[in-house]
């Protein structure tokens, strides 16, 4: 190894280093005084939730874990954007979990929160993957309102995905486990199992202050949208449970007795680790962007026993097209590729002028 390796290794495991720490402030959410304050209401964090409801030991991955970072400094920020989701397994079956975070804004919808939410459904959709809502949100962010409802990619959207999963038979399971308030109260109703706790869950479109304004009538949150009210008299939802815990039992229950279900049908083999050492990638990857490097090193040590078949290898050599698999996954790899490489560059423009003159 030359220096350069080393010193290329220091740098990126220092990045590495920043990014754990970064997420470490992440996963906190809205910081340790509104999780305590979450603890003493009787209640579990989104990620308390997440990781009891998913089976342990089992693989699992956080989907967005940075969405909202840097964003919307001036309301307080919207760590993970409000929203926490994960691709785990219940009961052995492959999910796809979406759990709001009280703690950041009590669980408020900003614009990002809206766009996350449509993101997991449309995985959810194009893998054909149940879905599992842990609701917990006080509604949109009503400072911002104004970025979250109009466009077809916005707030609404998430309500045409229901019905659409609902048509593809993918499996929607809903737990309110704190306030759904507003227009997120429709997501819980549109799902195929619905849930709410006791003395905790509520479900309305306005609450007990705002029926008092508008009609005058005195009454409380419980009577009027708490768990008696919606499993005894308005069958909204299906399922009482008596605490968060209950609530995650019971969606551990149904997903265990669900039949199966069509899959997307990617293809995967026993999965494989690279013959070459994938923490040298550490030190391949240079400190500058723009110095070069050999991208073929790096695909090597991230595809099973370091094996690929090249699509076009004499063909416009500043890009590297493969097939390969990845954890036993059947992949495509389009790569750019930074080492200089004779004439490629030449090559390479011939190659785009081609492929717009056909695609005309």
């Amino acid at each position: 190894m030359d220096i350069n390796f080393n010193k290329n290794e220091d740098h990126n495991k220092l990045l590495l280093s920043d990014l754990k720490q970064r997420f470490a402030k992440v996963r906190m959410g809205g910081g340790e005084k509104r999780i305590e304050k979450l603890h003493a209401e009787g209640k579990m964090t989104a990620r308390e939730r997440i990781d009891y409801l998913l089976d342990p030991k089992a693989k699992s991955i956080e989907i967005g874990a940075f969405v909202g970072d840097g964003m919307y400094a001036e309301h307080g920020g919207c760590p993970s954007g409000g929203v926490v989701v994960k691709i785990g397994y219940i009961k052995g079956k492959q999910c796809i979990v979406v759990a709001n975070d009280a703690t950041v804004k009590a669980g408020a919808w900003f614009p990002i929160t809206g766009k996350k939410n449509l993101r997991a459904q449309e995985l959810a959709m194009e893998n054909r993957l149940p879905i599992i809502y842990l609701v917990d949100s006080a509604g949109v962010y009503l400072p911002m309102q104004d970025e979250i409802f109009p466009d077809k990619e916005h707030f609404g959207r998430i309500f045409r995905n229901n019905a659409i999963m609902s048509s593809m038979g993918i499996t929607q399971i809903a737990a309110v486990m704190g306030s759904c308030v507003a227009g997120g109260a429709y997501l819980p109703i549109m799902s195929d199992e619905a849930m709410i706790v006791d003395k905790t869950g509520s479900i309305f479109l306005a609450g007990s202050y705002l029926v008092k304004a508008a009609i005058g009538e005195t009454i409380d949150n419980e009577t009027l949208g708490g768990a008696t009210t919606h499993c005894s008299i308005s069958g909204v939802t299906d399922y009482k449970a008596k605490d968060d815990k209950d609530a995650l039992d019971r969606i551990k229950s149904i997903v265990g007795k669900i039949g199966d279900y069509d899959k997307a049908g990617f293809n995967r083999e026993k999965s494989e680790k690279p013959t070459l050492d994938e923490k040298d990638i550490y030190g391949i990857l240079p400190k500058s962007r723009a110095d070069q490097y050999d991208m073929m090193e790096i695909i090597k040590r991230l595809v099973d026993n370091s094996e690929f078949d090249e699509y076009k290898a004499g063909y416009g050599k500043t890009i590297i097209t493969a097939y390969a698999r990845i954890d036993g996954w059947a992949v495509g790899i389009v790569a750019n590729q930074r080492k200089v490489v004779k004439n490629a560059k030449r090559r390479n423009a011939i190659w785009w002028c081609n492929l717009l003159r056909f695609s005309r």
